[in-house]
């Protein structure tokens, strides 16, 4: 179970401000909107700020300003957000190198860099048996390690990930040799595995190998389904476990309607095609009546995730100042009443990966 510290009082809006019931609730709620909590991320023993910093739609989304993005980073900072997730394979090394400069501008502070290793073959999922030599051949591995560590300009990445992962290559030995010595080398704190969409279950084998200290899973209001196994797995083997996608790439936002459409460049054209972004917006409406008053959709779905323990960290994107002080108030908020908890499970949807989930 993870260890939350500096948490504090949370009450709703619109409810009595229980902590000093002289000072107006809004003033409280903007004064604590600046407290991170932190919670232990597995084994490593890191304190991570529960909100930490996704930062794939930093680099080749649609609207993605520069200089906004900096002042964004600078101000999850300022608010205590100390764990930020890229890959190389967010603008091909274009989020690298944000994170480089933020690094740089906060050299002073212990922010943990995260980053992936992209798929030799370029295949998002996995091609379903398919050898772990074509996709993270030995030689792959050491060169892409190189290649973020130049991009982030630090002698050791705290925590490098494989962008995709298929269990029946835990058995495999070449791999778990290359991941021992980068450490022992010093080139890496920790390994991990960003898990497929739709596939919590699949690296359950990995895990039970000791190799890997954290997974990135999709889970939020709509993805419940790392509950039922990987999560118990995690808290038994005392895995850091990331949550990735609170807000279902948009659409528990609230924001989509039917007549959404993306650039045919951004990668939301395709998920949100005909055939998800309909059922998206059912689903979405379906849990409005839901959200507490003088809250909204995003802040609910993002403190479901925070009340579970399990979750040493959740990543949200976060292009815009007002994305970093919306997202990391829901720290300050705490988790949902159990009540609201137990009416959202209801509203878990099953999906299976097709040939635009990715």
């Amino acid at each position: 179970m993870v260890m939350v510290q500096e948490s504090i009082t949370s009450d709703l809006p619109g409810e009595v401000n229980k902590k000093d019931p002289l000072i107006p609730l809004s003033l409280w709620l903007d004064q604590t909107s600046r407290i991170m909590k932190y919670r232990r991320f597995g084994r490593t023993e890191w304190q991570v700020s529960e909100v930490g910093y996704g930062m794939w739609g930093l680099a080749g989304w649609t609207n993605t300003d520069k200089a906004e993005v900096a002042v964004a980073l600078d101000k999850a900072v300022e608010l205590g957000c100390n764990f930020f997730d890229t890959a190389w394979a967010y603008g091909d090394g274009v989020s690298e190198r944000i994170l480089a400069d933020l690094l740089k501008r906060h050299a002073s502070k212990r922010l943990y860099a995260a980053t992936k290793v992209p798929p030799k073959d370029r295949n998002w999922p996995p091609v379903k048996g398919n050898s772990i030599r074509n996709v993270f051949p030995a030689d792959y591995l050491r060169e892409y390690t190189e290649k973020s560590l130049q991009n982030l300009d630090v002698d050791t990445i705290d925590l490098l990930q494989l962008h995709v992962w298929e269990d029946a290559w835990a058995g495999e030995d070449e791999w778990k040799s290359v991941v021992q010595r980068l450490k022992e080398e010093g080139k890496i704190r920790a390994f991990g595995l960003s898990l497929n969409r739709w596939e919590p279950e699949n690296g359950m084998e990995a895990i039970r190998t000791g190799l890997v200290d954290a997974v990135q899973v999709i889970y939020n209001i709509f993805d419940q389904n790392p509950e039922d196994e990987l999560f118990p797995l995690c808290r038994n083997e005392d895995i850091g476990v990331i949550a990735r996608v609170p807000f279902d790439e948009g659409g528990l936002i609230g924001h989509l309607t039917k007549d959404t459409r993306f650039p045919e460049h951004d990668w939301r054209a395709g998920y949100f095609c005909e055939e998800n972004l309909i059922p998206t917006i059912q689903h979405a409406d379906a849990l409005k009546p839901l959200v507490p008053s003088g809250s909204n959709l995003p802040e609910m779905a993002l403190r479901f995730i925070l009340s579970n323990p399990d979750v040493a960290t959740v990543i949200p994107g976060m292009r815009q100042v007002k994305h970093v002080d919306a997202n990391i108030k829901s720290s300050a908020l705490g988790p949902l009443d159990q009540g609201l908890i137990n009416a959202l499970r209801p509203h878990r949807w099953v999906r299976k990966p097709t040939s635009w989930s990715m």
